[in-house]
């Protein structure tokens, strides 16, 4: 069994920011009911209980929200306590990861996850006025400083964090402009993601869309920046560009984008319901609840939804692409309608394939250059 990672969200869908493209705020009004509300000390540990009873050897708290640490810390150290007087029979190590926006972070978050080894996202845009177009607070006020302030305090912590960034259209004309930004801060662990439009919303129609058009001018733009560091000696993680590197050198990317058919996932929500999926966190989609059902039961009930069956298919147009193995047809989410008969080409067809015919021998290049620097 692959490693379990469980992405808990424990103030549900609530969050102390606005962003203007939320797609978790999009997929609760998609919902029954939209706020779960906050997930309880008992089920936290419920779930704890049957988590390092199924699990093989590691297994990851991943929190996320929302945003997760409007549950408050007393509910994470609640967790870490509980999780270190656990018995633990079969030695399963032990994970914790939050992704945050940062507004709200002080000194005594900071400090529980120095010592607990928190692994931390933080979600940021680029330089001020690219991050303040779209990430505001709740009274429509740019957040850049306050985050800042915050990735501040994980540095001098010795916190390890990641910086998390939505291309949409603020930043995607501006790739170059947002990876020196990165560059000065000395921010050497990236992640990328695309903005993602409405549930059921033809893509492309709101002032923060991201279209497959200013997608290959963020990627190209990026790229060059990024592969300059790389020959020069200045190594900087991109997730996307690694995982196409792990494809190219024959093994299997980590990223379910990238590996043609969904990861069995686990969400959580605050009152234990389950999901298959961030992105498929839906009424039609629930795999039980962690309170009431086993991780077995819930699996079978995966398979009978056929949520990661569906997502192995791919179009006949992708059949005859040179670049099939390296794309994969992408995320399930950017190729909906996705059917049990039939799946969609990827909205951002046109700029993975245009991206790679650009990339791809000198992501090559890249790959062997790490290998011989790392005398392999």
């Amino acid at each position: 069994m692959p490693p379990l990672s469980l992405l808990i969200k424990p103030a549900s869908g609530s969050c102390n920011m606005c962003c203007r493209y939320c797609f978790y705020t999009d997929e609760t009004e998609n919902r029954a009911v939209a706020s779960m509300g906050r997930m309880s000390p008992d089920t936290i540990r419920l779930l704890v209980d049957k988590a390092l009873n199924w699990a093989d050897e590691d297994c990851t708290f991943a929190f996320q929200g929302g945003e997760p640490t409007l549950a408050g810390l007393d509910f994470f150290r609640g967790l870490t306590d509980y999780v270190s007087a656990h018995p633990n029979p079969k030695g399963i190590r032990i994970h914790y990861a939050l992704q945050t926006n940062g507004y709200a972070l002080n000194e005594d978050w900071a400090q529980w996850f120095a010592q607990n080894q928190v692994l931390v996202g933080v979600s940021l845009d680029g330089p001020k006025e690219i991050h303040d177009r779209y990430r505001v607070d709740r009274e429509g006020k740019g957040t850049f400083q306050r985050v800042m302030a915050s990735i501040r305090l994980l540095e001098r912590y010795g916190v390890q964090f990641n910086i998390l960034t939505v291309v949409s259209a603020a930043n995607a004309r501006h790739g170059r402009q947002v990876y020196e930004f990165f560059r000065r801060q000395d921010f050497r662990y990236q992640q990328y993601i695309e903005c993602l439009d409405p549930i059921g919303e033809v893509p492309g129609d709101h002032d923060y869309s991201l279209t497959p058009q200013r997608y290959t001018a963020f990627l190209t733009a990026i790229f060059d920046a990024w592969y300059l560091d790389m020959k020069a000696g200045r190594y900087v993680y991109n997730r996307y560009f690694e995982n196409l590197m792990m494809i190219l050198s024959g093994q299997r990317p980590e990223s379910c984008n990238l590996q043609g058919v969904c990861a069995p996932q686990w969400v959580v929500e605050a009152d234990g319901s389950v999901y298959p999926c961030d992105f498929y966190a839906l009424d039609q989609w629930c795999l039980g609840n962690i309170r009431t059902d086993s991780f077995p039961e819930m699996e079978k009930k995966r398979k009978e939804l056929g949520f990661i069956q569906w997502s192995c298919r791919l179009p006949e147009e992708c059949r005859t692409c040179r670049w099939v193995m390296l794309c994969r047809n992408g995320c399930r989410r950017n190729r909906e309608p996705v059917t049990a008969d039939s799946t969609g080409k990827n909205y951002f067809c046109e700029a993975y394939r245009e991206f790679l015919e650009y990339a791809a021998p000198r992501l090559m290049e890249v790959y062997q250059l790490l290998r011989h620097r790392a005398g392999l």
